[in-house]
């Protein structure tokens, strides 16, 4: 292909700009490398500063717990026994948390911690062990057992104190089921058989990262959590009964009953999956810049080819070529966007990051437009048309639920013009080339 051929037919041209288009993808699936590991960077960032401080933490309990004896008799007639648990969860458990947010740094990275003060209360009313089909002089009561789930036991940072029917327990690290609550403290509980019924209470400080959750194992679980943060996300199994956000604090909270989750208030020997039930408050970043970020690359392609289709059109209509290396050097503008984009947001504010990068892009491809075009009015063209185009992105990024709609309509919207624009325009004579062929 010869200089000659290259400036008199449009038909090349517009294959070589389409070829630039998708072969520009290759650089913008490496910027979206790019965010994605510095977002694992921040990952593995908030990762390190939580295991020295505590990781995101989940309350459950207390269970209790009583051993029994069971007798069995063998083949030749000798009589053994087996010790098996009976686990029994609370009638009534009411949890009142404050949670105490900080901000701590890991080079440019923000980790969200709080340290979490939880005033445990409720009561236990066993049946009789008739009812279980158990003896009652198989009952091991003296043996009897409180536990409370802590997913991080690093989290703890005072002594325990549980009250159980006025007295003082001791809480020792470990529980007795160690598929329900895997880690976690327990106490002897006193027990007997003639008291059916027993109170509780825990007071219970405890650091953690980034949210809470409580798992609902009372009959009637009630917890209210409040907290200095003003941008909570509620997530987990239950939605609060009511809740109240404010600009600086936010409040909630949550009614439960043991018919809402799917394991019952008595088992005995087997575990069940109790965290699959658990709810809490997670600690929101005003902001997720990578996802953002992201969001915006993934339009790369649209920006690359609707950038090239203005100058295209310039050229048809206008008169003027434009070399493939100009488009190729105009499209890595385009790319650097992003890069710049996604270094700005780490320091600053998203808003700005994106105003700043792309003033920077806008104004870089415009004046180089006004050396290659050498017309006023053609870069004033392109730059308007750059400006509304960032300008359309952030407005589909700030309105995340209608981003599909507006993006859809836009697209429509600018479709529509380019064929308003070309509706007189003979495409047979524009990709003719010099001897009068009509360009595949």
């Amino acid at each position: 292909m010869n200089e000659k051929s290259l400036k008199n037919s449009a038909g090349i041209r517009l294959v070589i700009i389409a070829a630039m288009s998708l072969l520009l993808l290759i650089p913008a699936m490496m910027v979206r490398g790019v965010i994605k590991e510095r977002k694992y960077r921040r990952i593995s960032a908030i990762a390190e500063v939580s295991s020295k401080w505590g990781r995101p933490q989940t309350i459950a309990g207390p269970i209790l717990t009583i051993p029994y004896k069971k007798y069995h008799k063998n083949s030749k007639g000798k009589i053994y026994t087996t010790l098996h648990y009976a686990h029994f969860l609370p009638n009534k458990l009411s949890i009142e948390g404050k949670l105490e947010p900080q901000i701590r740094y890991r080079g440019i990275y923000e980790v969200i911690l709080y340290g979490s003060k939880l005033h445990v209360v409720g009561d236990f009313s066993l049946p009789p062990m008739k009812s279980l089909n158990i003896p009652q002089q198989n009952v091991i009561w003296k043996d009897a057992v409180l536990s409370v789930g802590i997913t991080d036991m690093k989290g703890i940072n005072d002594t325990l104190k549980i009250t159980w029917n006025n007295r003082r327990l001791i809480a020792n690290p470990g529980t007795q089921l160690a598929g329900a609550l895997p880690s976690g403290i327990s106490a002897k509980a006193i027990t007997d058989q003639k008291n059916r019924k027993y109170s509780f209470a825990m007071d219970i400080q405890l650091n953690g990262s980034e949210q809470i959750h409580f798992v609902p194992l009372g009959k009637e679980t009630t917890v209210t959590v409040s907290s200095s943060w003003h941008t909570p996300s509620f997530v987990g199994e239950f939605l609060p009964a009511s809740r109240q956000i404010e600009d600086d604090r936010f409040a909630a909270t949550w009614n439960v009953l043991h018919l809402n989750r799917n394991y019952p208030q008595i088992w005995l020997d087997k575990d069940y999956a109790i965290s699959l039930s658990a709810f809490g408050v997670k600690f929101l970043t005003p902001v997720d810049e990578y996802q953002k970020t992201m969001r915006t690359a993934k339009y790369a392609l649209m920006f690359i080819v609707l950038t090239f289709l203005s100058f295209f059109m310039i050229e048809i209509m206008g008169g003027k070529t434009i070399h493939p290396v100009q488009y190729t050097l105009i499209g890595l503008a385009l790319i650097i966007f992003y890069t710049l984009l996604l270094s700005l947001s780490e320091h600053i504010l998203f808003q700005y990051s994106y105003g700043i990068a792309s003033v920077c892009i806008v104004t870089i491809i415009t004046a180089y437009a006004k050396s290659v075009l050498s017309s006023n009015r053609f870069t004033a063209v392109v730059g308007g048309i750059l400006a509304v185009l960032y300008a359309f992105m952030y407005v589909i990024l700030q309105l995340e639920d209608y981003a599909l709609l507006l993006g859809s309509v836009g697209l429509f919207g600018i479709l529509a013009f380019v064929m308003y624009l070309t509706r007189k325009l003979d495409w047979f004579a524009v990709l003719k080339n010099e001897k009068g062929q009509i360009e595949p």
